[in-house]
């Protein structure tokens, strides 16, 4: 199972992102480093943990669609892999971060405007650069927008492997930050019964070693992580006890 570090980004700095409530969000306090410099958070936890592959989301590019390009390149040039979510609505919005060096663009549901963008980006990228958010909020759809012809979550997820994607990422925002348990395992495990072959990600209250034992057992492609690690509630040994393999 990997565990994918994430950087939220706000004001250009990486902030503490708690329960979705975005506006709330202060910069990052972390037990690794002094200060919330995007860069230097990223070594560090690269210096600590060993992990080079990092989920990015800019949440300067999703509330008011100005991405962190100077942030971004620079990650890029210090060799970190970024899976990077900068709000995109529509499929000719990803061109821009690709050129900025990103490995893997995310099609979130609450900013992208349809399947069919969506399907499109698929095509223009091919399956293995564009990864699916299903964005939940208590375990609602967080959906731009009448155009997703789904309510439920389960449905949206077949949505979007019916578009061409084979990647997916399950994120209920109101448990992010909490470490109140990952809330979102139930629905990993239904997707993955219908589609055994899909790579799904999920994140969001992760308390510690246990959390990451029971989504390991569970057959979790992956797990985003940020407080923690911060927090020192995960360490390093810990990451090697579930064969947590450096990317």
């Amino acid at each position: 199972m990997r565990i994918v570090p994430v950087l939220d980004l706000l004001g250009s700095q990486v902030v503490r992102g708690v329960a979705g409530r975005r506006d709330q969000y202060r910069p990052l306090q972390t037990r690794l480093i002094e200060g919330s410099d995007p860069v230097s958070v990223a070594t560090a936890i690269r210096g600590a943990f060993g992990l080079s592959q990092f989920y990015v989301a800019d949440l300067d590019a999703i509330l008011s669609g100005t991405p962190n390009w100077s942030i971004l390149q620079a990650l890029c040039d210090d060799r970190f892999s970024l899976l990077v979510d900068a709000g995109i609505r529509r499929s000719q919005d990803a061109g821009p971060i690709f050129d900025s060096g990103v490995d893997q663009v995310v099609a979130g549901l609450e900013t992208l405007e349809s399947p069919r963008e969506l399907a499109e980006l698929v095509r223009r990228y091919g399956p293995g650069r564009i990864v699916f958010s299903l964005d939940l909020r208590d375990g609602e759809i967080l959906s731009n927008g009448s155009a997703w012809p789904h309510r439920k979550p389960l449905e949206v997820a077949k949505c979007a492997f019916e578009a061409g994607c084979t990647q997916l990422i399950v994120l209920d925002i109101a448990r992010v930050g909490t470490r109140g348990g990952v809330p979102t395992l139930g629905l990993c495990e239904q997707i993955r019964r219908p589609f055994p072959t899909v790579t799904i990600l999920t994140g969001g209250g992760v308390r510690g070693i246990e959390d990451l034992r029971t989504l390991d057992r569970a057959g979790i492609d992956g797990v985003l992580i940020a407080s923690a690690l911060h927090d020192g509630t995960i360490t390093p040994s810990d990451l090697a006890a579930i064969g947590e393999r450096p990317v």
